[in-house]
């Protein structure tokens, strides 16, 4: 059963806390192993929880470093979100992957009721940890009614971010997370969330009863000569992250062709920003040749989010020409 805290007051609405571990509930080091908090400790110790009116509906489902979470991890948060009768809800984990659940997520919830993925970047432990602010801003954000029907949100650092452009783009700094495409939603003052500007919002996609299929990633590099790419075979799929708008080495073209003939192959840029070109350079190698040869330009989704997208796809069974058609509507 899930703890609940309403700290005795009548309150309008309750707000889902799932807990998935990750360096906010870090809190010491024993024998080596790192010994994590409870979701209900880390709510009782967050100063300000109590003056949002909201019922906290606590949950401890996973807890572990968050490159340890798996896809069939995120499918239980999904479904638990789903089956929740909260009117927001939070979702609380590590920062290593956090711009890639958050948009995993966010390919297959329809429904208006917030749901905001928050973390830390310094635990407990340290001087200045940020945990219990982001938590309490994400609360804040998933109970106030304005962030509604837009999806699955990302907040940290009194900032509140689109999971379809939000990525950490700093190792330690608390302000890692910026959103290049797009810039942020929101922001929070004086502990109220203020909306700046909102975005489209795709419908959901089904969601798959697992994802299994197999969608390496592969990143051009200067001098690339291709070795990985003769390893990819047995793969349902493949991302290619180019050079600049989309760009790969000449020496790369008939392989990736002979692979877009096998199974889709999506181009993103290795950027992180702005769009795949797709008729602007005609040399080999660049976007208009390797489009010409099968290859599925990713628009503005970054490698990663271009590899959660086909991962999504491939597990409902979608074609070649839905799988097209999916990045021509959300890229």
């Amino acid at each position: 059963m899930p703890a609940r805290t309403g700290y005795g007051r009548v309150v309008s609405r309750t707000i889902c806390i799932l807990f998935l571990g990750g360096t906010i509930s870090a809190s010491t080091v024993h024998e080596g192993r790192t010994v994590r908090l409870l979701g209900d400790q880390l709510v009782a110790a967050t100063p300000g929880l109590a003056a949002v009116d909201a019922d906290l509906e606590v949950h401890d489902l996973r807890s572990c470093p968050s490159g340890s979470l798996t896809f069939d991890h995120l499918l239980e948060v999904l479904h638990t979100a789903r089956a929740s009768e909260a009117d927001g809800i939070v979702v609380v984990q590590g920062t290593d992957t956090l711009e890639e659940t958050a948009y995993f997520v966010d390919l297959f919830w329809g429904d208006d009721r917030p749901v905001v993925f928050t973390g830390a970047m310094r635990g407990p432990t340290l001087a200045g940890p940020d945990g219990a602010a982001n938590l309490l801003a994400a609360v804040q954000t998933a109970a106030d009614d304005r962030f509604r029907g837009l999806g699955v949100l990302l907040v940290l650092n009194d900032e509140i971010h689109a999971a379809r452009f939000v990525a950490k783009r700093h190792s330690t700094s608390p302000s890692t997370f910026v959103s290049p495409n797009a810039g942020p939603l929101g922001r929070l003052a004086e502990g109220e969330p203020r909306l700046v500007t909102t975005v489209p919002r795709n419908p959901p996609l089904p969601a798959p009863a697992r994802v299994s299929a197999r969608v390496p990633l592969v990143v051009t590099t200067l001098g690339d000569d291709g070795t990985i790419l003769e390893a990819l075979d047995g793969c349902d799929g493949l991302v290619v992250a180019g050079f600049g708008a989309g760009h790969v080495p000449d020496r790369l073209v008939e392989r990736l062709g002979e692979l877009a003939k096998r199974m889709p192959v999506v181009l993103a840029s290795r950027t992180g920003a702005g769009p795949v070109l797709t008729h602007t350079y005609f040399a080999p190698g660049a976007e208009t040749d390797l489009i010409a040869r099968g290859l599925i330009p990713a628009g503005s989704l970054d490698p990663y989010k271009a590899r959660l997208l086909l991962l999504a796809l491939l597990s409902t069974g979608a074609d070649h020409q839905t799988i097209a058609a999916a990045y021509r509507a959300r890229g």
